[in-house]
Protein backbone atom coordinates (compact mmCIF):
# COMPACT_ATOMS: atom_id res chain seq x y z
CA UNK A 1 0.00 0.00 0.00
CA UNK A 2 1.21 3.62 -0.48
CA UNK A 3 0.63 6.27 1.69
CA UNK A 4 -0.58 8.54 -1.09
CA UNK A 5 -3.54 5.90 -1.60
CA UNK A 6 -4.69 5.23 1.91
CA UNK A 7 -6.48 7.31 4.43
CA UNK A 8 -3.92 7.65 7.36
CA UNK A 9 -3.37 10.94 9.10
CA UNK A 10 -1.05 11.36 12.40
CA UNK A 11 -1.14 13.73 14.77
CA UNK A 12 1.60 15.21 17.17
CA UNK A 13 -0.76 16.15 20.07
CA UNK A 14 -1.06 13.24 22.67
CA UNK A 15 -4.68 13.11 23.30
CA UNK A 16 -6.03 14.67 26.52
CA UNK A 17 -8.92 11.54 26.57
CA UNK A 18 -5.79 8.64 26.84
CA UNK A 19 -4.37 7.49 29.78
CA UNK A 20 -2.26 4.61 29.17
CA UNK A 21 0.67 4.36 26.17
CA UNK A 22 -0.89 2.11 24.00
CA UNK A 23 -4.28 4.47 23.50
CA UNK A 24 -2.26 7.58 22.83
CA UNK A 25 0.04 5.95 20.30
CA UNK A 26 -3.04 4.18 18.23
CA UNK A 27 -4.72 7.44 18.14
CA UNK A 28 -1.74 9.81 17.15
CA UNK A 29 -0.62 6.81 14.58
CA UNK A 30 -4.43 7.03 13.19
CA UNK A 31 -5.00 3.74 13.76
CA UNK A 32 -8.26 4.51 15.61
CA UNK A 33 -10.71 7.39 16.02
CA UNK A 34 -13.46 7.95 18.52
CA UNK A 35 -16.87 8.04 17.26
CA UNK A 36 -18.72 8.10 21.25
CA UNK A 37 -17.22 6.83 24.45
CA UNK A 38 -16.37 3.12 23.81
CA UNK A 39 -16.89 3.07 20.54
CA UNK A 40 -14.60 3.38 17.95
CA UNK A 41 -14.02 3.87 14.09
CA UNK A 42 -10.95 1.42 13.54
CA UNK A 43 -8.55 3.05 10.50
CA UNK A 44 -6.77 0.95 7.63
CA UNK A 45 -3.80 -0.05 9.34
CA UNK A 46 -5.43 -1.20 12.69
CA UNK A 47 -8.04 -2.68 10.53
CA UNK A 48 -5.19 -4.58 8.89
CA UNK A 49 -3.73 -5.97 12.40
CA UNK A 50 -6.94 -7.31 13.34
CA UNK A 51 -7.46 -9.53 10.46
CA UNK A 52 -3.90 -10.62 10.81
CA UNK A 53 -4.84 -11.71 14.43
CA UNK A 54 -8.19 -12.87 13.29
CA UNK A 55 -6.36 -15.15 11.04
CA UNK A 56 -4.09 -16.63 13.74
CA UNK A 57 -6.98 -17.49 15.78
CA UNK A 58 -8.62 -18.99 12.95
CA UNK A 59 -5.90 -21.18 12.10
CA UNK A 60 -5.33 -22.26 15.27
CA UNK A 61 -8.85 -22.68 16.92
CA UNK A 62 -9.74 -24.97 13.25
CA UNK A 63 -6.35 -27.08 14.02
CA UNK A 64 -7.86 -28.16 16.84
CA UNK A 65 -11.33 -29.37 15.20
CA UNK A 66 -13.08 -25.86 15.43
CA UNK A 67 -15.19 -24.80 12.83
CA UNK A 68 -16.45 -21.26 12.18
CA UNK A 69 -19.69 -20.51 12.38
CA UNK A 70 -21.50 -16.63 12.42
CA UNK A 71 -24.71 -15.84 15.02
CA UNK A 72 -26.69 -12.62 15.05
CA UNK A 73 -25.73 -9.79 17.35
CA UNK A 74 -29.05 -9.26 18.14
CA UNK A 75 -30.57 -11.77 20.15
CA UNK A 76 -34.44 -12.18 21.44
CA UNK A 77 -35.12 -11.96 25.30
CA UNK A 78 -36.76 -15.39 25.36
CA UNK A 79 -33.35 -17.00 25.05
CA UNK A 80 -32.05 -15.32 27.93
CA UNK A 81 -35.03 -16.00 29.72
CA UNK A 82 -34.82 -19.59 29.64
CA UNK A 83 -30.85 -19.36 30.76
CA UNK A 84 -32.30 -17.09 33.84
CA UNK A 85 -30.05 -14.21 32.81
CA UNK A 86 -32.21 -11.58 31.33
CA UNK A 87 -31.95 -9.69 34.60
CA UNK A 88 -29.07 -11.25 36.24
CA UNK A 89 -26.86 -9.47 33.13
CA UNK A 90 -27.66 -6.31 34.89
CA UNK A 91 -27.37 -2.72 32.92
CA UNK A 92 -24.10 -4.06 30.80
CA UNK A 93 -26.47 -5.29 28.84
CA UNK A 94 -28.25 -2.97 25.72
CA UNK A 95 -32.36 -3.95 25.68
CA UNK A 96 -33.79 -2.55 22.91
CA UNK A 97 -37.35 -3.18 21.50
CA UNK A 98 -38.84 -3.63 17.49
CA UNK A 99 -41.44 -1.90 16.31
CA UNK A 100 -43.76 -4.90 17.68
CA UNK A 101 -42.70 -4.54 21.27
CA UNK A 102 -40.32 -7.70 21.16
CA UNK A 103 -37.69 -7.21 23.67
CA UNK A 104 -34.17 -7.92 22.25
CA UNK A 105 -30.79 -7.43 23.15
CA UNK A 106 -27.58 -6.67 21.43
CA UNK A 107 -25.00 -9.87 21.85
CA UNK A 108 -22.60 -8.80 25.41
CA UNK A 109 -22.04 -12.78 25.06
CA UNK A 110 -23.87 -15.80 22.96
CA UNK A 111 -24.16 -18.75 25.52
CA UNK A 112 -27.48 -18.48 25.26
CA UNK A 113 -27.57 -18.28 20.78
CA UNK A 114 -25.11 -21.32 20.51
CA UNK A 115 -26.90 -23.86 23.06
CA UNK A 116 -30.19 -23.20 20.80
CA UNK A 117 -28.23 -23.63 17.52
CA UNK A 118 -26.67 -26.41 19.07
CA UNK A 119 -29.88 -28.25 20.76
CA UNK A 120 -32.18 -28.80 17.47
CA UNK A 121 -29.43 -31.08 15.81
CA UNK A 122 -27.55 -32.93 18.26
CA UNK A 123 -29.89 -36.40 18.90
CA UNK A 124 -27.48 -38.43 20.09
CA UNK A 125 -24.12 -39.60 21.70
CA UNK A 126 -22.92 -39.81 17.51
CA UNK A 127 -23.24 -36.57 17.33
CA UNK A 128 -20.66 -35.51 20.03
CA UNK A 129 -18.24 -33.91 20.65
CA UNK A 130 -18.95 -30.64 19.18
CA UNK A 131 -16.33 -27.13 18.92
CA UNK A 132 -18.02 -24.28 17.22
CA UNK A 133 -16.30 -20.74 17.09
CA UNK A 134 -17.16 -17.34 15.68
CA UNK A 135 -15.28 -13.92 15.42
CA UNK A 136 -18.42 -11.48 16.02
CA UNK A 137 -18.61 -8.04 16.98
CA UNK A 138 -20.16 -7.88 20.96
CA UNK A 139 -21.54 -4.63 22.78
CA UNK A 140 -21.59 -4.08 26.39
CA UNK A 141 -22.98 -1.10 28.23
CA UNK A 142 -19.24 -0.46 30.74
CA UNK A 143 -20.55 2.03 32.62
CA UNK A 144 -16.76 3.51 32.44
CA UNK A 145 -15.44 2.99 29.50
CA UNK A 146 -11.70 3.90 28.92
CA UNK A 147 -8.62 2.98 27.66
CA UNK A 148 -9.42 2.67 23.67
CA UNK A 149 -10.11 -0.86 23.01
CA UNK A 150 -9.51 -2.05 26.29
CA UNK A 151 -12.77 -1.17 28.10
CA UNK A 152 -15.10 0.00 25.44
CA UNK A 153 -18.24 -0.71 24.09
CA UNK A 154 -18.16 -2.19 21.17
CA UNK A 155 -15.39 -4.77 20.35
CA UNK A 156 -14.56 -7.50 18.36
CA UNK A 157 -14.26 -10.65 20.34
CA UNK A 158 -13.29 -14.18 19.38
CA UNK A 159 -15.51 -16.54 21.57
CA UNK A 160 -15.82 -20.75 21.11
CA UNK A 161 -18.14 -23.21 22.66
CA UNK A 162 -17.50 -26.85 23.10
CA UNK A 163 -20.22 -29.49 23.50
CA UNK A 164 -19.68 -32.96 24.91
CA UNK A 165 -20.79 -36.33 26.39
CA UNK A 166 -19.74 -35.78 29.71
CA UNK A 167 -17.27 -34.37 31.86
CA UNK A 168 -14.28 -36.36 31.40
CA UNK A 169 -14.42 -35.63 27.20
CA UNK A 170 -15.33 -32.08 28.28
CA UNK A 171 -12.31 -31.51 29.56
CA UNK A 172 -10.56 -32.93 26.55
CA UNK A 173 -12.43 -30.01 24.77
CA UNK A 174 -10.81 -27.58 27.29
CA UNK A 175 -7.52 -29.18 27.32
CA UNK A 176 -7.30 -28.36 23.34
CA UNK A 177 -8.41 -24.95 23.49
CA UNK A 178 -6.18 -24.54 26.11
CA UNK A 179 -3.47 -25.69 24.01
CA UNK A 180 -4.40 -23.70 20.91
CA UNK A 181 -4.92 -20.40 23.11
CA UNK A 182 -1.44 -20.83 23.97
CA UNK A 183 -0.07 -21.66 20.58
CA UNK A 184 -2.20 -17.92 19.44
CA UNK A 185 -0.55 -16.02 22.05
CA UNK A 186 3.09 -17.58 21.63
CA UNK A 187 2.25 -16.48 17.78
CA UNK A 188 1.79 -13.05 18.21
CA UNK A 189 5.65 -12.68 19.89
CA UNK A 190 5.18 -10.72 23.53
CA UNK A 191 5.25 -11.85 26.73
CA UNK A 192 2.11 -13.80 28.10
CA UNK A 193 1.22 -15.83 31.37
CA UNK A 194 -1.67 -18.35 31.82
CA UNK A 195 -3.50 -17.82 35.39
CA UNK A 196 -5.83 -19.35 37.84
CA UNK A 197 -8.80 -17.15 37.74
CA UNK A 198 -12.50 -16.47 38.83
CA UNK A 199 -15.92 -17.40 36.79
CA UNK A 200 -17.29 -15.08 37.36
CA UNK A 201 -21.17 -14.15 36.01
CA UNK A 202 -20.11 -17.21 33.24
CA UNK A 203 -20.21 -19.96 35.37
CA UNK A 204 -18.58 -23.06 35.41
CA UNK A 205 -16.15 -24.35 38.29
CA UNK A 206 -12.48 -24.05 36.16
CA UNK A 207 -11.45 -21.17 34.70
CA UNK A 208 -7.91 -19.80 33.13
CA UNK A 209 -6.99 -16.50 31.92
CA UNK A 210 -4.25 -15.96 29.07
CA UNK A 211 -2.86 -12.53 29.99
CA UNK A 212 -0.45 -10.27 28.28
CA UNK A 213 2.04 -8.78 30.52
CA UNK A 214 2.36 -5.24 30.51
CA UNK A 215 3.41 -2.29 33.35
CA UNK A 216 -0.26 -0.50 32.91
CA UNK A 217 -1.86 -3.95 32.62
CA UNK A 218 -5.36 -3.35 34.55
CA UNK A 219 -5.20 -7.02 36.57
CA UNK A 220 -2.71 -7.40 38.94
CA UNK A 221 -1.23 -11.19 38.99
CA UNK A 222 0.88 -13.15 41.44
CA UNK A 223 3.71 -15.91 39.81
CA UNK A 224 6.31 -18.00 41.45
CA UNK A 225 9.61 -17.01 41.18
CA UNK A 226 10.62 -20.41 41.08
CA UNK A 227 7.94 -22.75 38.39
CA UNK A 228 4.75 -22.13 36.58
CA UNK A 229 2.36 -20.92 39.41
CA UNK A 230 0.41 -17.81 38.45
CA UNK A 231 -2.95 -16.54 39.28
CA UNK A 232 -5.05 -13.81 39.37
CA UNK A 233 -4.74 -12.09 42.68
CA UNK A 234 -8.43 -12.44 43.04
CA UNK A 235 -8.38 -16.50 43.19
CA UNK A 236 -4.86 -16.41 44.28
CA UNK A 237 -4.54 -18.49 47.43
CA UNK A 238 -2.95 -16.77 50.26
CA UNK A 239 -0.25 -19.07 52.33
CA UNK A 240 2.06 -17.29 54.78
CA UNK A 241 6.05 -17.94 53.58
CA UNK A 242 6.32 -18.73 57.46
CA UNK A 243 3.95 -19.55 59.66
CA UNK A 244 4.23 -17.91 63.16
CA UNK A 245 3.17 -19.74 66.21
CA UNK A 246 2.17 -17.82 69.27
CA UNK A 247 3.52 -20.42 71.92
CA UNK A 248 2.44 -17.43 74.80
CA UNK A 249 0.23 -18.08 77.51
CA UNK A 250 -3.16 -16.57 77.81
CA UNK A 251 -3.91 -13.11 79.56
CA UNK A 252 -6.92 -11.54 81.00
CA UNK A 253 -8.94 -9.78 78.91
CA UNK A 254 -8.00 -5.83 79.78
CA UNK A 255 -10.66 -2.87 78.76
CA UNK A 256 -8.87 0.39 77.58
CA UNK A 257 -9.63 3.49 76.12
CA UNK A 258 -9.46 4.51 72.37
CA UNK A 259 -10.80 7.77 72.07
CA UNK A 260 -10.43 8.94 68.55
CA UNK A 261 -8.69 5.56 67.30
CA UNK A 262 -10.93 4.57 64.78
CA UNK A 263 -8.63 3.31 62.19
CA UNK A 264 -6.10 0.50 62.31
CA UNK A 265 -3.26 2.72 61.50
CA UNK A 266 -4.20 5.16 64.25
CA UNK A 267 -4.27 2.37 66.65
CA UNK A 268 -0.86 0.54 65.31
CA UNK A 269 0.90 3.66 66.26
CA UNK A 270 -0.95 4.52 69.78
CA UNK A 271 -0.47 1.07 70.68
CA UNK A 272 3.42 1.53 69.20
CA UNK A 273 2.92 -2.29 67.08
CA UNK A 274 2.80 -3.16 63.79
CA UNK A 275 -0.80 -2.94 61.74
CA UNK A 276 -0.29 -7.29 61.16
CA UNK A 277 -0.01 -7.89 65.01
CA UNK A 278 -3.59 -6.23 65.36
CA UNK A 279 -7.23 -7.90 64.35
CA UNK A 280 -9.72 -5.80 62.29
CA UNK A 281 -13.36 -7.01 62.05
CA UNK A 282 -15.64 -6.60 59.19
CA UNK A 283 -19.11 -6.60 58.62
CA UNK A 284 -20.96 -8.02 55.72
CA UNK A 285 -24.40 -8.63 54.47
CA UNK A 286 -24.75 -12.30 53.12
CA UNK A 287 -28.43 -11.41 51.96
CA UNK A 288 -29.32 -11.12 47.78
CA UNK A 289 -30.22 -8.17 46.99
CA UNK A 290 -33.87 -8.97 47.04
CA UNK A 291 -33.40 -10.42 50.34
CA UNK A 292 -35.60 -8.26 52.79
CA UNK A 293 -33.49 -9.84 55.87
CA UNK A 294 -29.96 -8.56 56.81
CA UNK A 295 -27.51 -11.56 57.58
CA UNK A 296 -25.05 -9.80 59.05
CA UNK A 297 -21.54 -12.26 59.36
CA UNK A 298 -18.22 -11.09 60.71
CA UNK A 299 -14.84 -11.33 59.25
CA UNK A 300 -11.78 -10.93 60.84
CA UNK A 301 -8.20 -10.32 59.12
CA UNK A 302 -4.95 -9.03 60.25
CA UNK A 303 -4.73 -5.19 60.69
CA UNK A 304 -2.58 -4.96 57.53
CA UNK A 305 -4.52 -7.67 55.31
CA UNK A 306 -7.50 -6.76 52.45
CA UNK A 307 -10.58 -8.91 52.29
CA UNK A 308 -11.16 -10.81 49.21
CA UNK A 309 -14.74 -10.73 48.57
CA UNK A 310 -14.70 -13.39 45.81
CA UNK A 311 -13.13 -15.95 48.36
CA UNK A 312 -15.79 -15.14 50.54
CA UNK A 313 -18.74 -15.16 48.14
CA UNK A 314 -17.30 -18.89 47.59
CA UNK A 315 -16.82 -19.61 51.45
CA UNK A 316 -20.32 -18.57 52.04
CA UNK A 317 -21.16 -20.92 48.27
CA UNK A 318 -23.20 -17.47 47.13
CA UNK A 319 -24.30 -16.20 43.96
CA UNK A 320 -23.42 -12.54 44.69
CA UNK A 321 -20.54 -10.55 46.77
CA UNK A 322 -21.50 -9.61 50.51
CA UNK A 323 -21.85 -6.42 50.81
CA UNK A 324 -20.39 -3.99 53.24
CA UNK A 325 -22.68 -2.82 56.05
CA UNK A 326 -23.65 0.88 56.78
CA UNK A 327 -22.45 2.24 59.76
CA UNK A 328 -26.19 2.15 61.37
CA UNK A 329 -26.25 -1.17 60.47
CA UNK A 330 -22.77 -2.18 62.15
CA UNK A 331 -23.85 0.10 65.36
CA UNK A 332 -27.66 -2.39 65.52
CA UNK A 333 -25.39 -5.41 64.85
CA UNK A 334 -22.74 -4.29 67.60
CA UNK A 335 -23.66 -1.76 69.84
CA UNK A 336 -20.79 0.32 68.52
CA UNK A 337 -20.28 2.70 65.70
CA UNK A 338 -17.38 1.29 62.92
CA UNK A 339 -13.92 1.68 64.76
CA UNK A 340 -14.99 0.09 67.78
CA UNK A 341 -16.15 -3.21 66.88
CA UNK A 342 -15.25 -6.70 67.37
CA UNK A 343 -16.23 -9.79 67.83
CA UNK A 344 -16.61 -10.64 71.79
CA UNK A 345 -20.31 -11.06 72.44
CA UNK A 346 -21.95 -11.53 68.75
CA UNK A 347 -24.65 -13.57 67.96
CA UNK A 348 -24.03 -13.75 64.15
CA UNK A 349 -21.56 -16.33 62.47
CA UNK A 350 -17.76 -15.16 62.56
CA UNK A 351 -15.35 -15.99 59.89
CA UNK A 352 -11.74 -15.77 60.38
CA UNK A 353 -9.17 -15.42 58.09
CA UNK A 354 -6.28 -18.67 58.15
CA UNK A 355 -3.72 -15.55 58.75
CA UNK A 356 -4.95 -15.34 62.44
CA UNK A 357 -5.25 -18.47 63.32
CA UNK A 358 -2.65 -19.13 65.53
CA UNK A 359 -2.57 -15.18 67.07
CA UNK A 360 -2.85 -14.69 70.91
CA UNK A 361 -3.65 -12.07 72.90
CA UNK A 362 -5.38 -10.02 70.22
CA UNK A 363 -6.47 -6.32 70.19
CA UNK A 364 -9.88 -5.93 69.18
CA UNK A 365 -12.47 -3.32 69.23
CA UNK A 366 -14.60 -3.62 72.61
CA UNK A 367 -18.23 -3.17 71.36
CA UNK A 368 -18.22 0.00 72.96
CA UNK A 369 -17.86 3.52 71.44
CA UNK A 370 -14.45 4.37 71.60
CA UNK A 371 -12.94 1.40 73.97
CA UNK A 372 -11.01 -1.94 72.53
CA UNK A 373 -9.67 -4.87 74.26
CA UNK A 374 -6.05 -6.71 74.72
CA UNK A 375 -5.75 -10.40 75.18
CA UNK A 376 -8.82 -11.68 73.44
CA UNK A 377 -8.13 -15.52 72.32
CA UNK A 378 -10.01 -18.11 70.48
CA UNK A 379 -12.77 -20.57 71.96
CA UNK A 380 -12.07 -18.92 75.78
CA UNK A 381 -13.71 -15.50 74.29
CA UNK A 382 -15.63 -15.94 71.51
CA UNK A 383 -16.53 -18.79 69.12
CA UNK A 384 -15.58 -18.94 65.45
CA UNK A 385 -17.61 -20.43 62.77
CA UNK A 386 -14.72 -20.68 60.22
CA UNK A 387 -11.54 -20.80 59.65
CA UNK A 388 -10.99 -19.99 55.65
CA UNK A 389 -8.26 -18.34 53.10
CA UNK A 390 -10.20 -15.25 53.03
CA UNK A 391 -7.79 -11.74 52.77
CA UNK A 392 -5.79 -10.32 49.24
CA UNK A 393 -3.15 -12.99 48.49
CA UNK A 394 0.40 -10.28 48.15
CA UNK A 395 3.86 -10.76 46.80
CA UNK A 396 6.19 -12.78 49.42
CA UNK A 397 3.40 -15.27 50.22
CA UNK A 398 4.15 -19.23 49.44
CA UNK A 399 4.01 -20.55 46.21
CA UNK A 400 0.90 -22.71 46.42
CA UNK A 401 2.73 -25.10 43.85
CA UNK A 402 6.23 -25.64 44.95
CA UNK A 403 8.90 -24.09 46.57
CA UNK A 404 9.81 -19.98 47.06
CA UNK A 405 7.22 -17.25 47.12
CA UNK A 406 5.10 -14.72 45.05
CA UNK A 407 5.72 -11.58 43.10
CA UNK A 408 3.39 -9.12 41.57
CA UNK A 409 3.47 -8.71 37.56
CA UNK A 410 0.83 -6.08 35.77
CA UNK A 411 -0.83 -8.09 33.00
CA UNK A 412 -3.81 -7.63 30.33
CA UNK A 413 -6.29 -10.56 30.53
CA UNK A 414 -6.67 -11.21 26.26
CA UNK A 415 -7.94 -14.78 27.01
CA UNK A 416 -10.64 -16.55 28.87
CA UNK A 417 -11.68 -20.34 28.92
CA UNK A 418 -14.03 -21.98 30.89
CA UNK A 419 -15.38 -25.56 31.91
CA UNK A 420 -19.47 -25.15 31.96
CA UNK A 421 -20.33 -28.25 32.61
CA UNK A 422 -24.03 -28.39 32.37
CA UNK A 423 -25.64 -24.30 33.98
CA UNK A 424 -26.50 -23.94 30.39
CA UNK A 425 -27.68 -27.15 29.08
CA UNK A 426 -29.98 -28.49 31.88
CA UNK A 427 -31.47 -24.70 32.12
CA UNK A 428 -32.06 -24.70 28.04
CA UNK A 429 -32.87 -28.35 27.53
CA UNK A 430 -29.46 -29.31 25.95
CA UNK A 431 -29.82 -32.97 25.85
CA UNK A 432 -28.51 -35.94 24.14
CA UNK A 433 -29.44 -39.82 24.08
CA UNK A 434 -26.24 -42.40 24.87
CA UNK A 435 -25.77 -45.76 23.47
CA UNK A 436 -28.56 -47.37 25.74
CA UNK A 437 -31.31 -44.78 24.49
CA UNK A 438 -30.33 -42.80 28.05
CA UNK A 439 -31.19 -38.94 28.04
CA UNK A 440 -28.11 -36.75 29.22
CA UNK A 441 -27.42 -33.26 29.53
CA UNK A 442 -24.64 -31.83 27.31
CA UNK A 443 -20.84 -30.85 29.05
CA UNK A 444 -20.30 -27.38 27.75
CA UNK A 445 -17.18 -24.97 27.41
CA UNK A 446 -16.89 -21.83 26.50
CA UNK A 447 -13.96 -19.72 25.22
CA UNK A 448 -13.44 -16.52 24.65
CA UNK A 449 -9.90 -13.89 22.90
CA UNK A 450 -10.61 -10.15 22.85
CA UNK A 451 -9.55 -9.46 19.36
CA UNK A 452 -9.68 -5.77 19.43
CA UNK A 453 -8.26 -5.92 23.27
CA UNK A 454 -5.46 -8.52 21.90
CA UNK A 455 -4.32 -6.11 19.14
CA UNK A 456 -4.30 -3.28 21.39
CA UNK A 457 -2.49 -4.91 24.27
CA UNK A 458 0.46 -5.96 21.90
CA UNK A 459 1.40 -2.15 21.85
CA UNK A 460 1.10 -1.84 25.77
CA UNK A 461 3.52 -4.81 25.68
CA UNK A 462 5.36 -3.71 22.99
CA UNK A 463 6.26 0.31 22.69
CA UNK A 464 9.10 2.70 23.40
CA UNK A 465 8.99 6.89 23.58
CA UNK A 466 8.85 7.18 19.90
CA UNK A 467 5.93 4.81 19.04
CA UNK A 468 4.80 1.36 18.39
CA UNK A 469 7.53 -1.42 17.96
CA UNK A 470 5.20 -4.33 15.91
CA UNK A 471 5.71 -7.64 16.21
CA UNK A 472 5.74 -9.27 12.58
CA UNK A 473 2.64 -11.70 13.60
CA UNK A 474 0.15 -8.61 13.66
CA UNK A 475 2.28 -5.47 11.94
CA UNK A 476 -0.10 -3.65 9.56
CA UNK A 477 2.95 -3.96 7.50
CA UNK A 478 5.79 -6.11 7.51
CA UNK A 479 7.81 -3.10 5.85
CA UNK A 480 7.90 0.85 5.90
CA UNK A 481 9.73 1.88 2.74
CA UNK A 482 10.59 6.05 3.40
CA UNK A 483 11.27 7.33 0.16
CA UNK A 484 13.01 10.12 0.44
CA UNK A 485 13.37 11.93 -2.93
CA UNK A 486 10.49 11.11 -4.54
CA UNK A 487 10.98 13.07 -7.46
CA UNK A 488 14.25 11.33 -8.16
CA UNK A 489 13.19 8.81 -11.03
CA UNK A 490 16.39 6.41 -9.53
CA UNK A 491 14.93 6.16 -6.02
CA UNK A 492 11.19 6.00 -6.85
CA UNK A 493 12.26 3.20 -9.44
CA UNK A 494 14.58 1.31 -6.75
CA UNK A 495 11.36 1.78 -4.05
CA UNK A 496 8.93 0.41 -6.46
CA UNK A 497 11.36 -2.53 -7.26
CA UNK A 498 11.77 -3.56 -3.49
CA UNK A 499 8.08 -2.97 -2.58
CA UNK A 500 6.41 -5.31 -5.75
CA UNK A 501 9.73 -7.76 -5.09
CA UNK A 502 8.07 -7.92 -1.15
CA UNK A 503 4.80 -8.45 -2.07
CA UNK A 504 5.99 -11.51 -4.74
CA UNK A 505 7.23 -12.84 -1.80
CA UNK A 506 4.74 -12.28 0.50
CA UNK A 507 5.26 -9.79 2.29
CA UNK A 508 3.38 -6.96 2.47
CA UNK A 509 4.89 -3.26 2.74
CA UNK A 510 4.02 0.43 3.11
CA UNK A 511 5.25 2.69 1.23
CA UNK A 512 5.33 6.65 2.00
CA UNK A 513 5.81 8.50 -1.21
CA UNK A 514 4.72 11.69 0.33
CA UNK A 515 6.02 15.18 -0.60
CA UNK A 516 7.61 15.34 3.17
CA UNK A 517 11.07 15.93 4.72
CA UNK A 518 12.64 12.97 6.11
CA UNK A 519 12.83 13.97 9.63
CA UNK A 520 9.23 13.97 9.72
CA UNK A 521 8.56 10.95 7.95
CA UNK A 522 10.93 8.87 10.21
CA UNK A 523 8.67 9.77 13.11
CA UNK A 524 6.06 8.76 11.35
CA UNK A 525 7.77 5.40 10.84
CA UNK A 526 8.58 5.25 14.36
CA UNK A 527 5.07 6.28 15.79
CA UNK A 528 3.88 3.34 13.16
CA UNK A 529 5.84 1.21 14.24
CA UNK A 530 6.04 -1.72 11.38
CA UNK A 531 9.33 -4.26 12.12
CA UNK A 532 11.90 -2.34 9.41
CA UNK A 533 11.94 0.45 8.27
CA UNK A 534 13.86 1.11 4.46
CA UNK A 535 15.41 4.53 4.03
CA UNK A 536 15.82 5.46 0.18
CA UNK A 537 16.91 8.71 -1.06
CA UNK A 538 19.43 10.17 -3.35
CA UNK A 539 21.71 11.37 -1.73
CA UNK A 540 22.25 7.06 -0.46
CA UNK A 541 22.24 6.21 -3.75
CA UNK A 542 24.77 7.61 -4.61
CA UNK A 543 26.85 5.54 -2.79
CA UNK A 544 25.10 2.76 -4.30
CA UNK A 545 23.41 1.89 -0.54
CA UNK A 546 20.45 1.67 1.40
CA UNK A 547 19.35 1.75 4.66
CA UNK A 548 17.74 -0.89 6.77
CA UNK A 549 16.51 -0.07 10.66
CA UNK A 550 14.50 -2.55 12.54
CA UNK A 551 12.13 -0.53 14.37
CA UNK A 552 13.02 -2.53 17.76
CA UNK A 553 16.72 -1.98 17.63
CA UNK A 554 17.08 1.47 15.89
CA UNK A 555 20.39 -0.11 14.89
CA UNK A 556 20.90 1.12 10.92
CA UNK A 557 23.26 -0.94 8.46
CA UNK A 558 23.70 0.00 5.27
CA UNK A 559 22.56 -2.63 2.29
CA UNK A 560 24.32 -2.15 -1.22
CA UNK A 561 21.63 -1.54 -3.85
CA UNK A 562 21.81 -4.55 -5.85
CA UNK A 563 21.26 -6.61 -2.45
CA UNK A 564 18.37 -4.17 -0.99
CA UNK A 565 15.83 -7.06 -1.54
CA UNK A 566 17.68 -10.06 -0.79
CA UNK A 567 19.03 -8.83 2.46
CA UNK A 568 15.19 -7.64 3.26
CA UNK A 569 13.92 -10.69 2.80
CA UNK A 570 16.16 -12.37 4.24
CA UNK A 571 15.86 -10.23 7.63
CA UNK A 572 12.21 -10.54 7.41
CA UNK A 573 12.21 -14.52 7.36
CA UNK A 574 14.57 -14.70 10.03
CA UNK A 575 11.86 -12.90 12.27
CA UNK A 576 9.18 -15.30 11.23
Amino acid sequence: MKWSQTHLYTIKEVPSDAEIPSHRLLVRGGYLKKLAPGIHSYGPLLLRSIRKFEQIVREEIEREGGAEILMPMVQPKELWDESGRWNAMGDIMQRLKNHKGHEFCLGATHEEVITDYVRHDVKSYRDLPVILFQVQTKFRDEIRPRFGLMRGREFIMKDAYSFDRDKEAALVSYKKMHSAYSKIFNRLGVEFRVVRADSGDIGGDLSEEFHLLADYGEDLLLVAEQGDFAANVEVCPAIDAEEKVDSSELLPVEEFETKGLKKISTLAKSLDVAESELVKSLYLSAAGPDDSDLKAICVLLRGDDELNPIKLKKQLDLKFEPRPLHEKEVKEVTGAWPGSCGPVGLTIPIYADNGIRHMKNMVVGANKDAYHLRNVNFDRDFKVTEFADLRMAHAGDKNPDGEGVLREVRGIEVGHIFYLGTKYSSTMNGKYLDDEGAEHLMEMGCYGVGVTRSVQAVIESSHDKDGIIWPLSVAPFAVHICLLDPSDEKASGLAQEIYDGLHANGFDCLLDDREERPGPKFKDADLLGMPLRINIGARGLKNNEIELVPRATGEMSKVATEQALEKTLEWLRSQS
